[in-house]
Formats: C-alpha cells, structure tokens, sequence
C-alpha cells in the first residue's frame, strides 16, 4: 500500500535502515571533468604500482558503460562512518590506520549494498547494481556530485556533521531519481592537512602521489619503502591518518559506537607486536590476519613495515630479531628493511654486543 513517499525519499529511507550514514543521489551522466583530472592524475605516474587503476576507463567516466549498468539513470551514493572517537590502535607499539582496525570494511559494505540493491529490484522493479571501491568507478566525483559532501585539500570527501572518516559505496540504477545538489568545497583558507604530511606526498589541492604517501608504501609498495620515506613513517605500520587527523571538519562527535561497530579494534591484534611480525612465519600471518584488512600487504609487506618501525621506536633489545632477519628472512625486503633498522637504533642507542 502506497505510503505517501517518494520513491527516492523511500530509497534513502532504505539505505539508511541499512545502517548507512549519510545518502545521496546524482544524475547517471558521464564524469567528464572528473575524468579528466584522474586521466592526468596516471599520466603523471602518481598511482604507482596500482595498474588496475588505469583500467576501464570508460567505465569509469560513464556508469552507464557496459561494463557496469546500460541504462544506468541515477547513482545512490551511500557513506558509512567509521570514526570511533579516540579509541587506541589494536596494535602496542604500532599504529593502524583507523579503518583497517577491525574486519575488513569490503565484506560488510558490500554486503549493505546487496541488500539495497535487492530491496530495489523486488520492491520498486528497477536494475540495481551495487559497488565498492573494488569496482571501475571514481566514488568521490559520484559521493560530490551527490551532495553526500566536498572533496577536500585532502583528497578526501568531507560530510558536514559527519567529517572525513567515510568509507563509500554506491548502487546504480535505472531509477530516475531526484538528485541531490552537489557540495562545494568549505576548506576555506585552511592548508593544514597539506603542510602537516609527513612525507610532503600532495603535488597540489586534491592532487596525492601515491608513491610519496604512507599509506601506500605500507600497503601497496612493492619492495623495499625508499629511504627517505623511513624516518617519516614513525610507528605507522599500516596506513596514515595525519590529513584527516588534523582536519577541523573532523572534530565533529563520532557517530554511536553500535553504528561504527564494525569497524572497533580487533583484539587479535593485542598480543601483537612489531618484533613479533619481523620473526612471523607467512603462514601464522596469513591465519592471523584472515578477514581484516592487515592480509593485503601480506606477511612479507607487514614485516618489512615492522622492521622499519623498529628502526624508528625500538631498542638494543630489538637488535637480535632485526639482525636474524636481515640475516636470513626470506623476503629481500624484510632483511634490507631490518638492516636499515640495526643500523638506525645502533646509531641512536650504541650497540650493547
């Protein structure tokens, strides 16, 4: 029985039920302005080693392409928080990235996103195709245009009221739905998350190299992290937050912690340390991290970030662990990394034998 309500008002509705933060709506037309900027942005290398980001490019600029939805009209863009307060990294002694902290965020997102799509397609008769980050589409152009926030200095989409700490996720349709009016940047004369970055990685407003970033060399890096990167990283063995972490806009109360649930420490992670990781066999590692988002650097990647955070925080006492490995591991990475960090504690502390 009919309920008064739009079809749009419904589906926001819907999304929300789901546990969805903030929701938004846009034209299904092609990105072309956005696109531009991101077909410059590989043109200049900043993506690294992340090849899969210079495919489907067509798909990218229009989500109607074959390759995601022929016919496609409007684009839900639905964000979901995962701003916890000032819980503590799961980790002593090594700080994790706020959103890897807990189950990795592409099991229950998408599956979120699956449940609107088929309520969609049961409720309303439409196409409804559901998208992560794991997909051909540029999520903060769809998340602007929606009206969900701005993008900010930071690269980042910024929520008024809700901040930065957002992960996105999209369902395109068929559906002509009422659009949302999209958001300009509130940044203002504020710079701080450019002049505060560690590693100076942004080129210019809203424009990051990758390869200068932190989160990229702890996760996605191939080899060793150069050098100059090393000292830089402090106790960040997976990720950094330093660009949102100093944005104003995310002084804002963190959402209810039933709704950020997911994303709260995993105590796995608390008898875990960055000596222990150095010395871990691939497979306890694999076992370990099964189901977070940790597993993507894999056991070699994780214990190469150890050895440099070692090097950076640690002691005479770290110096036997760090030289078995830079000994033996089998990783290339791992030893370098681990006889950089002797090094670095032994100019620092002397070397007590």
């Amino acid at each position: 029985m009919p309920d008064g309500r739009t079809i749009t008002e419904r589906v926001r509705a819907r999304a929300e039920a789901y546990g969805f933060h903030r929701v938004g709506f846009a034209r299904a037309t092609p990105l072309d302005d956005d696109h531009a900027r991101y077909a410059q942005w590989l043109a200049e290398g900043h993506h690294g080693a992340m090849a899969w980001l210079a495919e489907d490019r067509e798909a990218r600029r229009d989500v109607g392409h074959a390759g995601i939805l022929v016919g496609a009209r409007s684009v839900v863009v639905c964000a979901l928080s995962y701003h916890r307060g000032d819980e503590p990294s799961p980790m002593p002694g090594a700080a994790v990235a706020r959103y890897a902290r807990g189950r990795d965020y592409h099991n229950f997102l998408r599956k979120r996103l699956r449940k609107l799509a088929a309520w969609m397609r049961a409720e309303l008769g439409a196409e409804a195709r559901p998208l992560v980050d794991t997909a051909p589409v540029l999520e903060r152009a769809w998340a602007r245009r929606a009206g969900v926030g701005f993008v900010g200095r930071n690269g980042c989409i910024i929520a008024p009221g809700l901040g930065s700490y957002l992960l996105l996720g999209e369902v395109v349709t068929d559906l002509d739905l009422d659009a949302d009016a999209p958001i300009e940047q509130r940044c203002g004369s504020c710079t701080r998350c450019l002049d505060l970055c560690p590693t100076d990685a942004f080129t210019a407003p809203m424009v990051l190299d990758a390869r200068r970033c932190l989160s990229y060399l702890t996760i996605e890096q191939p080899g060793p992290i150069p050098e100059a990167f090393r000292a830089p990283l402090g106790d960040r063995i997976f990720g950094c937050d330093v660009c949102q972490e100093v944005c104003p806009f995310n002084r804002t109360a963190p959402p209810s912690a039933q709704s950020t649930r997911d994303f709260a420490s995993d105590g796995r992670w608390a008898a875990v340390t960055p000596e222990g990781l150095v010395a871990m066999a691939p497979d306890d590692y694999a076992r370990l991290a099964e189901g977070t988002p940790l597993a993507r650097p894999g056991a070699a990647g994780m214990a190469r970030n150890a050895a440099v955070v070692l090097g950076n925080t640690g002691s005479r006492r770290h110096l036997p662990v760090l030289r078995e490995a830079a000994a033996g591991h089998a990783s290339e990475a791992v030893r370098e990394a681990a006889a950089w960090a002797v090094g670095a504690i032994v100019a620092r502390e002397g070397d007590a034998g």
